[in-house]
């Protein structure tokens, strides 16, 4: 290939060629890079007076990216996880790059020099029954809208769906008869089947009527018959996530996702009782010690741990003040 090769011609045999083609990519990867690199083009864009097709590869820099992935930090507020996903996208563009435009190796270089974020681990974050509860009586059913709402928050949180499994459902991936279930393609193409409860078959069935009869009609379509964007359907967490906290406050306290209806989804398995195993294989976790995380949410199961055994008993001690300058070593 030339040297001169235009940036717009490398990034689209990026795509065709190097994702789709030779890696045989998941939709879900190529999504994830599609919105990572609309974000980078409309910062660029902005930064640089330019429309994406007149970009030069030269002007997407190691500063360019750097200054992006701030951006993506102070103005929209996203965590560092988020930051390091876009970041990944970025980088497999560019060791594509390096084969492509050898004569760019330096910028290349740079690029690909940019580290990702360390960032502290937490706990994962569920609700609560009552929590969960709210959030289903939140959407009004007497709307079009509403009616879509309710039946996607209860799929979400009885199914453990990803978010883009979410969105991707079409009527055919659906079986509401003996052996309901919801056919799932999830990470690294591996098709799963998500049982229903008869309560969740009973409402989808209900949601069915008012939407397209084809087998691939979306499921949980926007306004215009379109499938809804990830950034929709937070809004609309965050909309009905706002409605329940009037009833139960608890939820004013905790940032509710999308993805934290996944893991809601575990946590009521797991204190059902059921074996990791089976949680591993419901959610499409790779490995079984991805559940891991659940087990060190679980409060109430360390407690009821705690209540079974024989702790030591300790000796209360006795408070003695320090010495005035060893304190004050103390508190440098």
């Amino acid at each position: 290939m030339s040297t001169t090769v235009s940036f717009r011609t490398l990034l689209q045999r990026f795509f065709t060629q190097r994702l789709m083609q030779q890696r045989r990519a998941s939709p879900h990867t190529i999504a994830s890079y599609r919105d990572s690199f609309r974000l980078l083009l409309r910062f660029a864009q902005a930064r640089l007076s330019k429309p994406p097709t007149q970009l030069a590869f030269e002007q997407i820099d190691a500063p360019l990216v750097a200054a992006f992935l701030d951006d993506l930090e102070n103005g929209r507020g996203i965590g560092a996880r988020t930051r390091n996903l876009r970041l990944t996208a970025i980088r497999s563009f560019f060791r594509y790059a390096a084969f492509e435009a050898p004569a760019h190796a330096a910028q290349i270089q740079r690029v690909l020099a940019i580290p990702s974020q360390r960032f502290m681990r937490v706990q994962v974050g569920f609700l609560t029954r009552a929590e969960l509860e709210a959030l289903l009586a939140a959407p009004d059913q007497h709307s079009w809208s509403g009616r879509r709402d309710h039946a996607m928050l209860l799929v979400a949180t009885q199914g453990g769906l990803r978010l883009s499994e979410l969105t991707a459902m079409r009527r055919d991936t659906l079986v509401l008869g003996t052996g309901a279930h919801i056919r799932v393609l999830g990470k690294g193409r591996k098709e799963r089947a998500t049982p229903l409860t008869k309560q969740t078959v009973a409402v989808l069935k209900a949601w069915l009527r008012e939407i397209p009869d084809r087998a691939d009609a979306t499921v949980f379509p926007s306004a215009r018959g379109q499938p809804l964007s990830a950034d929709g359907v937070q809004y609309l967490v965050s909309k009905h996530v706002a409605a329940a906290s009037k009833t139960c406050p608890s939820l004013q306290q905790k940032r509710v996702t999308p993805h934290m209806l996944r893991h809601t989804t575990a946590m009521e398995l797991l204190l059902a009782g059921m074996d990791r195993a089976l949680i591993a294989l419901w959610l499409g976790h790779e490995s079984v010690e991805t559940t891991q995380i659940y087990l060190e949410a679980n409060l109430a199961m360390k407690e009821q741990a705690l209540e079974r055994t024989a702790p030591p008993e300790g000796k209360p001690g006795r408070y003695r003040p320090d010495d005035q300058l060893m304190a004050f070593l103390k508190s440098l």
